[in-house]
């Protein structure tokens, strides 16, 4: 039997989800309990002095999420990215039609996603992010 491997995400769909907390630990063990996901430091972040853990989920294959490490420098929260192919140009288009910008990270180094924390009009938080130019 052959399978077909899965098409890389296309712009304007759900491409990635995160999980901040100050107990990254803690979240792996409920996470990989309850769903069978697996872990693995992300080494780029990790360069750079984050705490970014990259998740894979049962039977996904490549990463398709990550658990950041606050330092309980930030509340706890889970969010879902959404590709597009222009951060700053998403931001203001969100902006335009009544979303606020939370954070943008434009300039985050080399081999690094470009992203944004936004705000919908209801106050839903989620990102955006653009794969490393290259």
């Amino acid at each position: 039997m052959t399978t077909t491997p899965p098409a890389a995400p296309a712009p304007g769909t759900v491409a990635w989800f995160e999980v901040a907390t100050d107990d990254p630990g803690a979240a792996e063990k409920f996470y990989g309990g309850l769903f069978d996901w697996t872990f693995a430091t992300d080494e780029a972040s990790e360069a750079g002095g984050l705490d970014y853990r990259l998740v894979s989920t049962a039977g996904g294959g490549a990463p398709s999420g990550g658990i950041f490490g606050t330092g309980g420098r930030l509340p706890g929260h889970a969010v879902f990215s959404i590709l597009v192919t222009d951060v700053a140009a998403t931001c203001a288009s969100a902006e335009e039609l009544g979303g606020t910008v939370l954070s943008q990270h434009l300039d985050v180094g080399p081999g690094v996603p470009t992203f944004a924390y936004l705000r919908d009009p209801a106050g839903n938080q989620f990102s955006v992010f653009a794969p490393p130019a290259g």
